[in-house]
């Protein structure tokens, strides 16, 4: 969604950041609705924890796991 944003700087300190007008309404469409803003902020974690994750398990694996069966 920023991936192509001018930083504008003064004496060496970013002052003013310039984006695309859509993504602009974008973000003011995200910020405003507080469920589509919930479900970013999750889409964002769960991208986090997937970098983190080192290991994939199988369902059988996470039951062996946590000794459900």
């Amino acid at each position: 969604m920023l991936d192509n944003v001018q930083i504008i700087n003064d004496n060496g300190e970013a002052k003013f950041a310039v984006l695309n007008f859509q993504d602009y309404l974008d973000i003011k469409a995200l910020l405003s609705d507080t469920s589509k803003l919930e479900d970013y902020l999750d889409y964002l974690h769960i991208q986090k924890v997937k970098q983190q994750t080192q290991k994939i398990l199988s369902l059988d694996e996470v039951k062996r796991e946590l000794s459900i069966e």
